[in-house]
């Protein structure tokens, strides 16, 4: 599985969070069906929108990214999310993504414009299939999610940055390509191909980059590997909102997890907040949502303090029938409250809480 990974200019909001409980999920409920899990997840530590945070903030571009992914990954921690198998960052990368490119200009799949190097949407014939979006709704989103389709020179307007050539006051890395650094997609091409091979199970990340992200990294992969598809599944995490928005840095409406933890929050309740909902669906972070979900935590916790309990094979048969059926977390979480509801009667047996608290904790990540 790979999991695209953050680009670290600001802490950890709830969104992020949303979508990486989401693939904790899916490692989790492989690993309870004895598979092993090979989990691979990048981290984007340069890119223009950390460069222009470090210019506007006024600290190190390398101080911000530092800072920013060692808070992520406390925040992670204090989640229960478990760690990737690998946890790569662009920058470490840097010599296989300038090899990749150069295979790229080999095979006549990139191309120069000046001195930078684009990916020409045309060399797999295949490039489209992981949206299925229309050609114009790929140049909005394109023009909006950092590509630059109106650039003169390109083949095509849909085609990507591969090596953006060395500019004044940015940093860059030599390489035969010469001084510069990577674009945002050849990244996770590089890092999923020569970490899990040409085809793989899951690729996730949020649904804001099914295009042009996850569209882009696999027709990379497609080219330099030359092999379909390159991942076996996309799945895609609904977008968390706030006042009918989604959080996004440019509205000003996120909420950080560093802060909830920092007010004193048990992050076992934002955890369950934020699986009460399918993972698919956008939803909203409501005034009542965390009020609710400490209050769920606060009921389980005492059911499995109690001395004896109802047995809890059948809470377990149905969290893993729940889970099974595409992370139904809603169902899953319903199956625990009625057994916590449930009054001990004769088949009752002083196993059962501690069982359900390691099935719970096993499952859903919930320490209780």
């Amino acid at each position: 599985m790979y999991v695209c990974g953050i680009t670290p200019y600001d802490a950890t909001h709830l969104g992020h969070a949303a979508t990486y409980l989401a693939f904790d999920l899916v490692q989790r409920v492989w690993r309870d069906a004895g598979l092993r899990v090979h989990y691979v997840q990048n981290v984007t530590d340069v890119d223009d929108p950390l460069l222009e945070r470090a210019d506007q903030i006024g600290v190190d571009w390398e101080a911000l990214a530092h800072r920013e992914i060692e808070l992520f990954r406390a925040d992670m921690t204090a989640l229960r999310v478990l760690p990737p198998d690998d946890y790569v960052g662009a920058v470490e990368s840097i010599p296989e993504i300038g090899k990749a490119v150069r295979r790229l200009l080999d095979n006549g799949a990139a191309y120069y414009v000046d001195q930078d190097v684009y990916f020409s949407v045309a060399a797999t014939g295949r490039f489209g299939y992981e949206s299925n979006y229309s050609r114009e709704r790929m140049l909005a989103l394109s023009a909006e999610r950092g590509g630059d389709p109106d650039r003169p020179g390109k083949r095509d307007p849909l085609d990507a940055l591969l090596w953006r050539a060395k500019r004044p006051g940015e940093p860059s890395w030599d390489t035969d390509l010469g001084p510069g650094r990577p674009g945002w997609h050849i990244e996770c091409a590089v890092i999923a191909l020569n970490r899990l091979g040409e085809s793989f199970d899951v690729q996730g990340g949020g649904s804001d980059l099914i295009f042009p992200h996850h569209e882009l990294s696999a027709a990379h992969a497609e080219a330099l590997s030359d092999s379909f598809p390159f991942a076996e599944n996309y799945v895609h995490t609904g977008m968390i909102g706030l006042d009918g928005e989604k959080m996004s840095k440019s509205r000003g409406n996120l909420v950080f997890v560093s802060k909830l933890r920092g007010a004193g929050v048990d992050p076992m309740a934002v955890r369950l907040a934020l699986l009460d909902g399918h993972y698919r669906s956008d939803r909203e972070w409501t005034g009542g949502r965390l009020p609710a979900a400490e209050r769920r935590l606060a009921r389980w916790r005492a059911a499995v303090a109690r001395g004896s309990a109802p047995p809890a094979e059948r809470v377990l048969d149905l969290v893993r029938d729940r889970l099974a059926d595409d992370l139904d977390t809603a169902g899953a979480i319903t199956a625990v409250d009625q057994w916590a509801a449930d009054q001990p009667g004769p088949d009752a047996n002083r196993d059962a809480p501690a069982l359900v608290a390691n099935l719970v904790d096993a499952l859903l990540g919930v320490r209780l």
